[in-house]
This record gives C-alpha cells, sequence and structure tokens, in this order.
C-alpha cells in the first residue's frame, strides 16, 4: 500500500484530523472520542497559550485510494526544549492504522520538522500543552479511559519502539474504591492533621477565583521546583485552564489547604466527563451541552479524577495530603453516586506521590509511557530525572 502525506492546512483537513480517530476505534467500545473543537483548541493560536513559547503543525496520511489512514502532530515548546541536554521537540496526537509503514511516515514527518528546527529529539506521545491532558501511550490497562487520559490501540507501542523510541518515564494511574474503607492508619494521621488549629482547608469558590488562581501558583510554583525542566505557572495559564474547566468544574472538589493565611496545598478533581462524552462522537456542541445537562441529573457520572495534587516541601511528611484527601471524602459522602476516584497520573520520577496512592489504598488501574526518540548518536538523559524524596530538607536548608 501506498500513502500520501498532507499538511492539515483548511477546514477540510481539519475536519479529517479528527475523523482519523473515528475511523481508528469504531469498533471499540472502550473509546471514548474528545470532543473535535477541544483537539482544534490545542491548535489554535490564542486558544493555546503554548504558541506564545513555541510552535505546532500537523499532517493527515491518506492511502492510494484516498482513504485515511493516520494523523499526527509536532511542536515545540521553546521555553522546555532547550533545559533538556539536547534540544527536544514534542510528537502527539498520533493514530494510525495498524501499519507500520504508515506509522514510520507520520514519525518521520515529525523527526524531519524537528530537526529542521534544530531539535535533536523528540518525546511522545504527548501534548502541546500541560501533562495532565493527552500525555503518553497506554500501555496496560485496556479500559474505558477517563476525560484527558490517552487511550489506544495495543499495536501501537510496538510501532513507537520499533522505530526506536525508548522509555523516557512510566506513568501510574491508581483508582480509589469508595465504596471500601480507607486504611485506619491514614485516617488517624487525617483526623489528627486537620484539628491542628494551625492548619485550616477551604474549597474553590469563583467569588474568590482571583485569590484562589494566586494560591494555586504560589504552591505550584514552590511544589514543583524540583521537577525535570520545571516552569513556573503563570496566571494568565491558569486562568485559561479555569476557564476551559467551568462547564463541568464542582467548586467542592477543589481543596485548598492553610497554614495560617499562607497557601500550602491544593488538589483539583473533576467528574469524568467521558462518562457523558462517549454519548457524542466527538460531536458535542451546544445542542450536546443541553443534552449533558439533562443526563447530569440521571447521575450519569459515578467516576472522578484528580488531575494534581501539590504540597509545598516544607509542608510534606506533615500529614497534609491525609488531611486533604479527608475533606475530599467528606464532600463525596453527600454525592454516593460517584463510586470511584482515578489518581492519575503519576510518573516514576515522583516516588512520593507513588507512596501517598498506595497509603490510601489505590489499587493499580493502568499504565502510560512517555517515550524519547533521539536523532543521532548523541544522546541526553536515559530517563527522567526523580524527584529527591528529601525535598523538604532541602528547602528547610536553602531558608
Amino acid at each position: 500500500m501506498e500513502y500520501r502525506l498532507m499538511s492539515v492546512a483548511d477546514k477540510r483537513s481539519r475536519n479529517l484530523f479528527h475523523d482519523v480517530m473515528r475511523l481508528v476505534y469504531k469498533n471499540d467500545k472502550n473509546f471514548v472520542c474528545p470532543p473535535d473543537d477541544l483537539i482544534e483548541g490545542t491548535f489554535t493560536p490564542g486558544r493555546n497559550l503554548f504558541f506564545a513559547q513555541g510552535e505546532a503543525t500537523r499532517w493527515i496520511l491518506v492511502d492510494e485510494n484516498n482513504k485515511l489512514a493516520g494523523r499526527v502532530a509536532a511542536f515545540i515548546n521553546t521555553k522546555k526544549a532547550y533545559t533538556f541536554q539536547v534540544p527536544t521537540g514534542g510528537m502527539g496526537f498520533f493514530e494510525c492504522i495498524n501499519d507500520y509503514k504508515a506509522a514510520e511516515i507520520l514519525f518521520n514527518a515529525c523527526r524531519s520538522w524537528l530537526s529542521e528546527r534544530g531539535m535533536e529529539a523528540m518525546d511522545g506521545p504527548i501534548n502541546f500543552g500541560e501533562n495532565d491532558n493527552f500525555w503518553g501511550l497506554l500501555v496496560e490497562g485496556f479500559i474505558p479511559q477517563s476525560f484527558g487520559m490517552n487511550y489506544n490501540p495495543a499495536y501501537y507501542k510496538d510501532f513507537f519502539e520499533k522505530y526506536g523510541f525508548t522509555l523516557y518515564f512510566d506513568q501510574v494511574t491508581n483508582l480509589l474504591d469508595l465504596t471500601k474503607p480507607f486504611p485506619e492508619r491514614f485516617w488517624k494521621i487525617a483526623d489528627w492533621v486537620r484539628k491542628k488549629p494551625e492548619y485550616s482547608f477551604r474549597h474553590f469558590s469563583y467569588k474568590e477565583s482571583e485569590k484562589f488562581v494566586a494560591d494555586f501558583i504560589v504552591v505550584y510554583n514552590d511544589a514543583w521546583q524540583f521537577h525535570e525542566n520545571f516552569t513556573p505557572a503563570e496566571p494568565e495559564s491558569v486562568l485559561t485552564m479555569l476557564t476551559g474547566m467551568k462547564s463541568f468544574l464542582v467548586p467542592e472538589f477543589v481543596w485548598f489547604a492553610y497554614h495560617g493565611d499562607e497557601p500550602i496545598a491544593f488538589e483539583l478533581m473533576l467528574p469524568d466527563m467521558n462518562q457523558m462524552l462517549r454519548y457524542f462522537n466527538g460531536k458535542a456542541k451546544w445542542w450536546g451541552k443541553l443534552k449533558v445537562a439533562l443526563i447530569g441529573k440521571k447521575h450519569i457520572f459515578t467516576r472522578t479524577r484528580i488531575v494534581i495534587m501539590g504540597v509545598k516541601p516544607l509542608y510534606q511528611k506533615s500529614g497534609i495530603e491525609s488531611a486533604m484527601f479527608w475533606h475530599m471524602n467528606e464532600v463525596m459522602k453527600s454525592k454516593p453516586q460517584f463510586a470511584e476516584v482515578e489518581l492519575s497520573w503519576v510518573g516514576d520520577f515522583n516516588p512520593k506521590m507513588r507512596m501517598l496512592h498506595e497509603a490510601v489504598g489505590a489499587k493499580f488501574s493502568k499504565r502510560h509511557i512517555t517515550y524519547r526518540k533521539y536523532f543521532g548518536e548523541i544522546h541526553g538523559e536515559g530517563r527522567s530525572t526523580v524527584i529527591p524524596i528529601d525535598t523538604r530538607d532541602k528547602v528547610t536548608r536553602k531558608s
């Protein structure tokens, strides 16, 4: 079979880019098609703030009969690309029929485009945005995925590894069964911490959104400072994220912890929108939103996803995380339709968070891999840098 690569450059090719997903997964009952408009926003300057610090392009692949065979995107985040040992771009939104020849053409397109712009490696499949959405290749746990989590056929793993992609970091998602009690020791710690007078806990409210956005940034920039290639959060990006979530964000699902007036931790949990979006095959528009409202009244949502959680290093190992889970669990008691919480995802570079998942009693659910492909013989890091266990001590010593 012969194939032809086409750049996505007009309305027709943009529509075909989205239709590739419907082709690849037409017989897969586990797949939930993300809204076309959501994906399109990733590639729209003005909607995606990452265009202010980079660029992106994408292609579709057709066969000799002009039938869709695949798609892919390549992008460069200039704030991060040059923080690695070799300049590293990204590729993602990869979809392909079960033919390695087609996959190789798509991989080569990304490699050539990135090489022309000075990149010497590419990570994939990743997102042209934050890593909470569309990040990593699913290699274990081929079950219905939650909103924002990548899902793909099992044969993609062979495609990536045959091309020369190697594991850069491993991503694990765990599942918390709310119908089962938390470990007793965990609750004892949570109860002890939450009653300390110096600590207070508040959930998000739109009336004070500016305060909570500012508190989020303070905690995030402190908590993530030891992550590899850390880039500080900025108000504009956080406000954009908040605006995008407004239609489905539940204020009581977002918690902040304070030591006196100092914000020290946060937790962001969202209903799993895929439990609703599976009815629309990526075509949810205004009429879809009306159906969402009606369906929502029938308690269609039974699962939530903790998208991100952070604690300032100085307050880690103090039980704050346990107290945050205590408050979350109290909210869930008033919403018995929710039976499980997905804790996604935690990289193997973050052992402390993986230990927290174990402590709360969460069980393994799925595994993704972020791969890296080096273009030449000069390689940088073989694996992502592990966040030190002693970050609290590091902060203490600095202060």
